[in-house]
């Protein structure tokens, strides 16, 4: 019986220092998770019958530190959560490791080539949430935006004189005609660029006309537009409005209508000044550049200096993470024992934050495993010396008889 229960210590010491080197030899694997031999007693009718290893169970109730590289695609899990991916033959895959590049045809995959899960977008570039699908990065160019909205906070200088515009009538060439002006650069359906000035002339107390232009061509429209003040020099009447610029100024392209807000600008006894100038249109770009901020959301970035969103990272979670099973490539696959996956973007609900341009160390601590390692040598040397005490014990028996 003795022989036998030193026999079991053996093969689960033995066990031991398999799951011990094997955390050792992946201390710096990219999410890799320790593991731990457990054992339990073994008993034939109340009598001991030796030691069973039971499981390797694996620590994912520790993370492992960030280590920051700078890579575009790599990505660090802070908190709960599996990056979700697919495989070459349609198996699904969860993993830690966030090594992701981009591949030929635009998918963002693992050094495997397993492709990585997101929401994809719809076709007017909008998140299509709780679609899961191959996150992929559109090659092709961005097209030109017309602009259709422009936004403007001024000030326009309360102290002047007002002109008399029957008298002296506008003139962008004369500056006596005006007090002040301001540019701001808008683009047609084609991409093309057109200078949009808008000269500002004080008519009376409180009041101002605009007069627009266009290059050379004045678009101003009948009765054009006024720009009204109260008292305390604060915005009451003109603060939206509409301009037409005809499709025989942008060449070519359609016309443009743009919405003009003059939202909060004010008149006060200071001089001009535009404290905000914004319009939404842009010029055609090509793609140049991938971003990933820390909600998962990617982005192509383009030679114009927009972004268009691509996609969003997906995290899975479990019930019970002990319950994957590792299949290697730094990846675990669902059984029935780790439940269903939770699947969705990440910071929301228990899943936990991307942070871009990190890795995650897997979280085997060295020194533990060193001493680990001098436990269970000692106990494999007390294992086989009791088997070797067995046997001079048997040989002494054999001896006398």
């Amino acid at each position: 019986m003795s022989f036998n229960i030193a026999l079991s210590g053996l093969q689960a010491t033995t066990q031991d220092l398999n799951t011990i080197s094997n955390n050792i030899a992946n201390s710096s694997t990219v999410g890799f998770r320790s593991g731990r031999s457990e054992f339990s007693a073994i008993y034939n009718g109340g009598q001991p019958g030796g030691v069973n290893t039971m499981s390797t169970s694996q620590n994912f109730s520790m993370g492992g530190s960030l280590t920051y590289t700078g890579r575009d695609l790599d990505m660090g899990v802070q908190g709960d959560g599996f990056f979700v991916l697919s495989g070459q033959d349609g198996s699904t895959m969860y993993s830690r490791a966030g090594m992701f590049n981009q591949d030929a045809n635009g998918y963002i995959t693992d050094p495997s080539g397993n492709r990585l899960q997101g929401y994809g977008v719809g076709t007017a570039g909008q998140l299509q949430n709780g679609n899961v699908t191959d996150l992929k990065v559109q090659a092709g160019s961005l097209p030109a935006k017309a602009t259709s909205d422009i936004g403007l906070v001024s000030n326009l200088d309360g102290r002047v004189d007002a002109i008399d515009q029957t008298a002296t009538p506008f003139d962008a060439e004369d500056a006596s005609t005006y007090h002040s002006s301001s540019t701001v650069t808008t683009y047609d359906s084609q991409g093309n660029e057109h200078a949009l000035t808008q000269y500002y002339v004080k008519t009376d107390d409180n009041e101002w006309q605009v007069h627009y232009m266009v290059g050379d061509e004045d678009v101003t429209p009948a009765g054009g537009h006024s720009l009204e003040f109260d008292q305390d020099g604060l915005l009451t009447a003109g603060a939206e409005f509409d301009l037409d610029i005809p499709a025989s100024i942008t060449g070519g392209a359609a016309a443009m209508t743009l919405a003009l807000s003059y939202d909060k600008s004010t008149q006060y006894a200071a001089d001009y000044s535009n404290s905000s100038l914004s319009q939404n249109g842009y010029t055609s770009g090509e793609l140049n550049g991938i971003r990933l901020d820390d909600s998962g959301n990617l982005y192509g970035t383009y030679t114009n200096g927009q972004e268009q969103v691509q996609g969003q990272v997906v995290l899975a979670d479990f019930t019970n993470p002990n319950g994957l099973n590792p299949v290697g490539q730094n990846a675990w696959v669902a059984t029935n024992n780790a439940g269903q996956p939770m699947i969705g973007a990440p910071s929301t609900g228990t899943l936990g934050s991307i942070n871009a341009g990190y890795l995650e160390s897997s979280n085997v601590d060295t020194t533990a495993e060193m001493v680990n390692i001098m436990s269970a040598q000692r106990n494999y040397q007390s294992n086989a010396k009791v088997l070797d005490a067995n046997s001079t014990m048997q040989q002494a028996l054999l001896n006398v008889i």
